[in-house]
């Protein structure tokens, strides 16, 4: 399992990529799968760990994390004749170099960084998976699409929420962190933000002077724990994006609390959010707003468990251990 590196293998707080092959790696060892995890040397794993950079090159701001993240390729390549099959998680550079690894690769895309990258994706032998039917690249050819999966004992389910809305994901215009200031404020509810904060300048001109430890709290990237408590005792997720979202892993996470998502209707959005049943997709400010209090009353036990069936852990593992299977009978 080839591992991103920006952060701590599970992640202490932000790291959807790490979080997901966290949950995938623990999984496929828990049925029995032997499993080397390459990634961070402070990461967890009951598989075996192997890694060279010493922790998150996204927390040390004296590492370069192009050079990390070569010096890990390359390590994981060396060892690749070990392996059946290398999974990969780091998005394009294993790609540049897969005539030399020694096993066949699956990569999984977690999203595209920009039309540059392409290249490497589009002269890869790598076989795909995309995370949403939504954020599949035209030009790629892919083997299936799986859902991000969510361990529900990590997102216990909270039958009676507060008053309160949250706004959960990194601090960024792409997450519309503003937007969502804006939609409970006119609806005339608390709002809880937490997220890593990625655009400094959007976070101190359009949400910080909005921040009064009231109406508006900020409790910045949470911990697992602190992250089911915010997001199960709020009434609802607002997700109110200005880019197509590649999955949206916060949403999914809301749901499987019982907490319903209102949401923007771009990228996975549609696809992730069942209309009505665990929450509702618009278009606008206006438009959130006279969704909320559908969104908010909506069955929250209904809501946990169309989660689990969607997105419980054992069934992203079961989809990926059907892709390895095919690509090993290949």
């Amino acid at each position: 399992m080839l591992g991103p590196i920006a952060w701590r293998t599970p992640p202490i707080s932000y790291g959807p990529w790490e979080r997901v092959t966290s949950l995938l790696t623990e999984e496929l060892v828990r049925r029995g799968v032997d499993v080397t995890l390459f990634a961070t040397a402070d990461s967890i794993t009951g598989g075996d760990l192997d890694a060279v950079a010493p922790h998150g090159y996204a927390e040390d701001p004296t590492m370069d994390g192009r050079v990390w993240e070569a010096l890990h390729v390359a390590h994981a390549l060396e060892r690749s004749s070990e392996y059946d099959l290398v999974h990969n998680q780091l998005d394009w550079l294993p790609l540049a170099f897969t005539a030399h690894w020694a096993a066949p690769m699956v990569t999984t895309i977690h999203g595209f960084s920009g039309p540059a990258i392409l290249p490497a994706y589009l002269g890869s032998a790598s076989t795909f998976v995309s995370i949403s039917d939504a954020d599949r690249s035209p030009g790629l050819e892919y083997l299936a699409t799986i859902h991000h999966g969510i361990d529900p004992e990590e997102l216990p389910y909270v039958p009676e929420p507060d008053d309160y809305l949250v706004s959960f994901g990194r601090i960024h215009p792409d997450k519309g962190t503003a937007t969502a200031i804006e939609i409970a404020r006119r609806a005339g509810l608390r709002l809880v933000i937490c997220g890593l904060v990625q655009h400094v300048d959007y976070f101190r001109n359009e949400v910080e002077p909005h921040i009064d430890g009231d109406r508006v709290v900020f409790l910045g990237a949470v911990a697992p724990e602190e992250r089911a408590r915010v997001l199960g005792h709020a009434a609802a997720l607002l997700h109110p994006i200005d880019f197509d979202e590649p999955f949206g892993l916060s949403v999914a996470e809301s749901m499987m609390c019982g907490t319903p998502a209102l949401a923007y209707r771009r990228g996975s959005m549609a696809e992730v959010i069942d209309e009505g049943v665990t929450g509702s997709t618009v278009a606008s400010i206006d438009e959130a707003i006279s969704a909320l209090p559908a969104v908010a009353s909506l069955d929250r036990r209904r809501v946990h468990e169309r989660a689990i069936a969607r997105f419980g852990v054992e069934r992203m593992v079961d989809e990926y251990l059907s892709v390895y299977e095919t690509v090993l009978a290949r």
